[in-house]
């Protein structure tokens, strides 16, 4: 899949890409295995979560790897390099979930652990929700992201709220997205961030430019706006 819902704590996100219906009708044998085994190679110049540069602006290596059913349900192993956090400069997020369609809307709804072995004093969950629908060849969505009070996030709750959008421009091969989205809790106080970007198929790999920025981050350097490169495949 890439697009996993936890793409949604990230600027520049989209849905799912496992919904049946988006299955052309010559990959019917596909559509009849009960499980679908997806990973993703992907480098980007800045690791941005929400905006903010969790890298301290240099480059992470992200693999993913995806295992979804027939039946909407998925689960997704996710890592990253970060900048150093108590002693470990490690992410990974473990996201279990449902994707699917009611009528004309692409609903995502699922849980995610962030993980930072060697630093576990760090680690929390946080549930997440994704409801959209096609605009023409393109998308949009509204997306939730709620962490409940936790130890490890100071006994405070945490919501954040985001748009997202993304339209394929003509044969050019190249997909137009952006994202708009509001911190509140734990982790912001009306934090606010943005972004938009292009992505390119390029022989099987996806290559991307997005600008991000972000409000209300009380003058952190790492929230300071900049241009995200990144490159992934699929297999």
């Amino acid at each position: 899949m890439r697009q996993s819902i936890r793409r949604l704590a990230i600027a520049g996100l989209a849905l799912p890409a496992f919904f049946a219906a988006a299955t052309p009708a010559f990959a019917q044998e596909e559509e009849t295995k009960p499980l679908d085994i997806e990973f993703t190679l992907a480098a980007v110049s800045d690791y941005r979560f929400r905006g903010l540069s969790l890298s301290d602006k240099d480059p992470a290596f992200q693999p993913e790897l995806t295992v979804s059913h027939e039946s909407g349900l998925y689960v997704t192993l996710w890592g990253t390099n970060i900048a150093d956090n108590g002693g470990d400069d490690v992410e990974v997020d473990v996201t279990a979930g449902w994707a699917g369609k009611a009528g004309a809307l692409n609903l995502d709804i699922g849980a995610i652990y962030y993980l930072y072995p060697g630093a576990s004093g760090d680690n929390y969950i946080e549930i997440l929700g994704s409801v959209g629908t096609d605009v023409g060849k393109g998308s949009v969505a509204l997306n939730l992201g709620y962490a409940p009070s936790q130890r490890h996030i100071g006994n405070e709750d945490n919501i954040y709220v985001a748009v997202s959008g993304e339209y394929p421009l003509g044969e050019t091969g190249l997909t137009l997205n952006g994202s708009f989205g509001i911190e509140d809790g734990a982790f912001g106080d009306n934090k606010k961030d943005w972004s938009l970007g292009l992505d390119y198929d390029l022989a099987g790999l996806t290559v991307g430019v997005k600008y991000i920025d972000t409000a209300h981050t009380f003058g952190d350097p790492m929230g300071k706006g900049t241009a995200v490169l990144s490159i992934s495949k699929t297999f």
